[in-house]
C-alpha cells in the first residue's frame, strides 16, 4: 500500500510539473488563469479580419481600411460579480506613416458578443456603434490604446492611454509613457512607433480601483502605474463574461498585433517568456539579395550611365509638360499628388472608372499603385478668376478637416488647364442614386434619418467646431456620399471657403445648384454659414420627400418647387403625406413631420429665422422642442 501511494504521489507531480511547462496556456477549467506566449496551435475565437500568423502573432487588422477584428479566450471567464483581475499583454501597431496612424486598439471585457458584432470601426474602435455608446446597457470594460485624436470622443490628444466603461469617451486617460524607476522621469511612448510595449491591467475589487502600467517590451514593470482610477466593475462586468482585444482601421493602412497574452483571476497575471513570444514583421527594408550583390558590381559602369541619362530626360520632360508646378507650390508639397500616380490609378481617366460627371466636373474612381488606397479623383478646368494661390492655400487647409461624416480631402495636383482634387473612396456611391435610381432599391425611413443626422453633426462641425469657419456652399444629396456602412458624409469641397471665426466670409462670387441657393444670394452674392442652412433645409426635404428641389411636373409641363409642395401640404394639415411613397410604411411619422417642418424652418426666406447647424442637431436629437413656425414662417412669406 505505500509503495502504490508513493507512485501515485509521483505521478501527481510530475503531472504538475508538464502543466506548468507548457508555454501556451496554464491555469484551472474555469479559464481563471491562461498565458499564451504566442498563438500559434491556440484555439483563440476570431473574428472580422483578425488572424494568427504562421509564426505565431495575433494580427486584429491586416491595413485593410475602415475594418475591424476581435479576438477572444476561447471560454467565457467567471467573474462572479467583477473579481479582483490582473492582465498584461505585448502589443505593436504598425502604421502606414510613423507619424500618421488610424485609430487604435482595446483590450475588453464583456458579458455580450453581441455589443461586439454590431461595433463600428473607426473612431469606435470595434467596441460600440454610434446608437450603444455611452449605453450602460452595453456591459463593457476596456483598456483603449488610441492613436488618433477625436474631439467627440474628448480624446486627450492622437497618442493616449484609456480607460473606458461602456462609453468610447475614456474615463480616465493619459500620454503613453511610463514612470522610470531609477529616475523618477516620466518617458513617453509612441504607440505607432511598430515596436513592442507591455501594458499591465489590475483591477483591485475591495478598493473598486483600475491601474494601467505600460512600459517596452525588456522593461520590468514600473512601480508607478501610469492611471489609477476608480470603477466599480461589478456594474458592467457580470458573472459569465469575455476577455480579449478589439482594434478597427480608419483610412489609413494599419495592422495592430498582440504578441503575447496573460490573465489571471484573484492574483498576479502569470509573467510572460519574452524569449519565447514570436518575432514582429521587419521595420527596415529587405537587405540585398545575394544574386544582386553579385550582378551590380559586374555591369558595365558605361551603359549604367547611359540609361541613367536616357531615364533622367525622360522624367524631366515627362514632369515639365504633364503638371503645373510654381515656387510657392513647395510649402504644399505633402498635400499634392503627382498626375503620373494618378493617371495610373484611374487607368488613364477610363471611361470605366468614371463614377460621375457633374457641371464642375468629372469624378474617377483609382486604386494608388503604392499604398492600394482607393480614392476618388475629380478633374475640374482652372478658374482663371481666382487666385490659384489662395484656392490651394484653402485645399491644404480643408486637408486637415477630420470628421466621420465628411469625405477626407488628400490633397490635389495641377495640371495645365485642369486642377485635380483627390478624395477617400466611398464604396456605395451618392445619396442622390438611392432616392431616384429605382434599380439602387429605396432607402428606408431609418437610414435617410441616419444619413440626415450625419450630415447635419459635419455641416455643425464645419461652421463652429474647427479651428476655421468652412462654409460648403454645394450642399446637396449629389454631395452627400455613403461608406461602407452607409453612413452620410459630406464630401465635394471644390467650391468650400473659409475663413476666421469673429470675421466675415469675403467671397462674393456665388456659385452652387439651383434651388438649394438662399434667396440673399442674389442679392449680396455673400455665402454665410445661414446659406448653408438654407441648402441643407432644402436637403431634407430632398430626402424626406424623394423629390428634387426643383423638377418638371410631366402632366402640365410645369415647375414644381419642392419646398412650395411641402408648404401646401402643410397648409392643408397633412404635411407627412408629403413623405416618399416608395419608402415602407413602418416609419415614424413624427420624426418624418419633424424633419419636414426642420427643412421647412431652415429653408426660412429670412436668413435671421434660420437655426444654427448646432441647433438643428438639438431638434433631430430631440434635445430642444421645433419652435411653432407657422405664425413667422407666414408672416415671412407674406413679406416675400
Amino acid at each position: 500500500m505505500p509503495l502504490e501511494l508513493f507512485h501515485l504521489v509521483t505521478l501527481l507531480l510530475l503531472l504538475v510539473a508538464a502543466d506548468w511547462g507548457l508555454a501556451a496556456t496554464v491555469g484551472s477549467d474555469d479559464g481563471r488563469q491562461f498565458a499564451y506566449n504566442g498563438f500559434a496551435g491556440t484555439n483563440l475565437t476570431l473574428d472580422g479580419v483578425a488572424k494568427v500568423t504562421p509564426n505565431g502573432l495575433l494580427m486584429l487588422t491586416n491595413g485593410t481600411i475602415q475594418q475591424k477584428g476581435h479576438a477572444f479566450h476561447p471560454s467565457p471567464v467567471r467573474f462572479r460579480a467583477a473579481r479582483s483581475f490582473s492582465t498584461t499583454f505585448v502589443f505593436a501597431i504598425f502604421g502606414q506613416y510613423i507619424d500618421l496612424s488610424s485609430p487604435g486598439m482595446a483590450f475588453f471585457i464583456t458579458t455580450s458578443r453581441e455589443v461586439l458584432s454590431t461595433a463600428l470601426p473607426g473612431q469606435y474602435m470595434g467596441l460600440l456603434n454610434a446608437t450603444n455608446n455611452t449605453n450602460r446597457e452595453a456591459h463593457i470594460f476596456a483598456v483603449e490604446l488610441d492613436t488618433l485624436h477625436n474631439s467627440e470622443c474628448h480624446d486627450l490628444n492622437g497618442n493616449h492611454v484609456g480607460v473606458d466603461l461602456d462609453s468610447m469617451v475614456s474615463r480616465d486617460s493619459a500620454d503613453a509613457g511610463y514612470n522610470d524607476d531609477a529616475t523618477g522621469r516620466f518617458l513617453n511612448l509612441s504607440l505607432i512607433s511598430r515596436k513592442a510595449m507591455q501594458v499591465w491591467v489590475d483591477y483591485y475589487a475591495s478598493a473598486t480601483e483600475i491601474t494601467v502600467t505600460m512600459a517596452p517590451l525588456g522593461v520590468a514593470k514600473p512601480k508607478k502605474p501610469l492611471l489609477r482610477t476608480t470603477a466599480d466593475l461589478s456594474t458592467v462586468v457580470q458573472d459569465m463574461a469575455y476577455v480579449g482585444f478589439s482594434s478597427a482601421t480608419g483610412v489609413l493602412f494599419t495592422r495592430h498585433f498582440v504578441v503575447g497574452w496573460s490573465f489571471a483571476l484573484d492574483g498576479p497575471a502569470p509573467m510572460l517568456n519574452i524569449s519565447l513570444l514570436p518575432a514582429l514583421p521587419p521595420i527596415g527594408p529587405k537587405s540585398r539579395s545575394k544574386v544582386l550583390q553579385i550582378v551590380l558590381p559586374i555591369a558595365s559602369a558605361t551603359t549604367v550611365l547611359v540609361v541613367g541619362i536616357i531615364v533622367y530626360i525622360l522624367v524631366r520632360r515627362r514632369l515639365r509638360y504633364a503638371e503645373v508646378h510654381e515656387d510657392w507650390e513647395k510649402a504644399f508639397g505633402p498635400h499634392r499628388f503627382s498626375y503620373k500616380d494618378l493617371f495610373q490609378a484611374t487607368k488613364g481617366f477610363s471611361q470605366k472608372n468614371l463614377l460621375g460627371a457633374g457641371g464642375f466636373g468629372s469624378v474617377y474612381k483609382g486604386v494608388l499603385r503604392k499604398s492600394h488606397m482607393e480614392v476618388a479623383v475629380k478633374r475640374v478646368s482652372h478658374e482663371s478668376r481666382q487666385g490659384m494661390k489662395e484656392f490651394i492655400m484653402e485645399v491644404a487647409s480643408m486637408r486637415r478637416l477630420r470628421h466621420r461624416n465628411l469625405v477626407p480631402l488628400l490633397g490635389y495636383c495641377r495640371r495645365k488647364g485642369e486642377f485635380l482634387l483627390v478624395y477617400d473612396y466611398m464604396p456605395n456611391g451618392s445619396l442622390d442614386k438611392y432616392l431616384y435610381d429605382r434599380s439602387k432599391g429605396t432607402l428606408e425611413w431609418p437610414q435617410r434619418f441616419h444619413i440626415i443626422r450625419g450630415v447635419a453633426s459635419g455641416l455643425s462641425y464645419l461652421h463652429e467646431d474647427w479651428e476655421q469657419i468652412v462654409i460648403h456652399r454645394d450642399v446637396k444629396a449629389s454631395n452627400v456620399l455613403l461608406d461602407g456602412e452607409m453612413n452620410g458624409r459630406l464630401g465635394d469641397f471644390g467650391l468650400a471657403r473659409l475663413y476666421d471665426h469673429g470675421s466675415d466670409a469675403q467671397t462674393t462670387h456665388v456659385v452652387g445648384t439651383m434651388g438649394y441657393l438662399a434667396p440673399e444670394l442674389g442679392h449680396t452674392g455673400k455665402a454665410t454659414p445661414s446659406t448653408d442652412v438654407f441648402a441643407f433645409g432644402a436637403f431634407l426635404l430632398e430626402v424626406a420627400c424623394g423629390r428634387r428641389p426643383v423638377e418638371q411636373d410631366e402632366r402640365n409641363n410645369q415647375v414644381v418647387v419642392l419646398m412650395d409642395w411641402v408648404v401646401d401640404h402643410w397648409h392643408k394639415g397633412c404635411i407627412t403625406k408629403a413623405a416618399d411613397i416608395r419608402m415602407p410604411n413602418m416609419f415614424s411619422l413624427d420624426q418624418v413631420s419633424l424633419v419636414l417642418k426642420l427643412g421647412l424652418l431652415c429653408s426660412h426666406p429670412l436668413p435671421n429665422s434660420r437655426p444654427t447647424m448646432r441647433q438643428v442637431l438639438q431638434y433631430l436629437d430631440g434635445d430642444v422642442l421645433l419652435p411653432d413656425l407657422s405664425a413667422t414662417y407666414l408672416r415671412s412669406t407674406k413679406l416675400e
